[in-house]
């Protein structure tokens, strides 16, 4: 049976499952990532900037369909889910609005010469979400990596899977190009595929401490770039 199941919290039913990845979707997905990353790390800012507003106008366009999927998957209150709706599409505002500044080089005071911090795309990047805020959650990952030009790889948790399917959804919706956000309904032992191939360049992780171990052991080893 799949891990990636929506049981009603209301009454407990099983309402339906998604299949799991296969190790051949685990490589597509992977292929497909690093290979839009090749284009997508040329977009313009501007560019990256207006599909990012457009992505913030669905959400809210959505939001009541958006927070009865949270609700029926998580039991969340609808109440609560569209507030949830609603922040995300300002923090899609937010990113599109001060990327160029938050990108911009550092210049840095030192004693010889000059030296300053540049902010560029490193690659595909991994993100393990987790069940109580399905969409806050993954719109503060995905949003600054937009921005920057890095693709995503997105394992949401078992419990939402409507919502995992919807975001890819809005993304298509809004124009962004395909690969450049990816969803997977990979098992634990898949995630440490994906984190151990070497067109993987990080990974980023919300979720509970013996998660947290095991993501980090894996990056660890693999000596890949990790946020907790």
């Amino acid at each position: 049976m799949s891990d990636y199941q929506i049981n009603n919290p209301a009454t407990g039913e099983l309402e339906a499952t998604y299949p799991t990845a296969t190790e051949q979707d685990i490589q597509q997905v992977i292929e497909q990532a690093d290979n839009a990353y090749q284009d997508w790390r040329k977009v313009p800012l501007n560019e990256r900037s207006a599909l990012l507003h457009k992505i913030a106008d669905i959400y809210l366009e959505r939001q009541d369909e958006l927070s009865r999927i949270v609700a029926g998957e998580m039991g969340k209150p609808v109440a609560q889910a569209k507030g949830e709706i609603g922040l995300v599409a300002e923090i899609y505002r937010y990113y599109a609005d001060n990327a160029e500044q938050l990108l911009a080089p550092n210049t840095i005071d030192v004693d010889l010469g000059s030296a300053s911090v540049e902010k560029r795309p490193v690659g595909v990047l991994l993100g393990i979400m987790p069940w109580n805020y399905p969409h806050y959650q993954v719109a503060r990952f995905v949003a600054p990596n937009f921005m920057a030009g890095n693709t995503i790889i997105l394992k949401h948790a078992p419990q939402c899977p409507n919502t995992a399917e919807v975001i890819v959804d809005i993304f298509k919706d809004a124009g962004v190009p395909e690969g450049v956000y990816n969803n997977i309904f990979a098992t634990n032992e898949q995630s440490a595929t994906i984190i151990n191939d070497t067109r993987v360049q990080g990974v980023s992780l919300t979720g509970s401490e013996r998660a947290g171990q095991a993501v980090a052991k894996e990056a660890g080893g693999a000596l890949k770039k990790k946020s907790f």
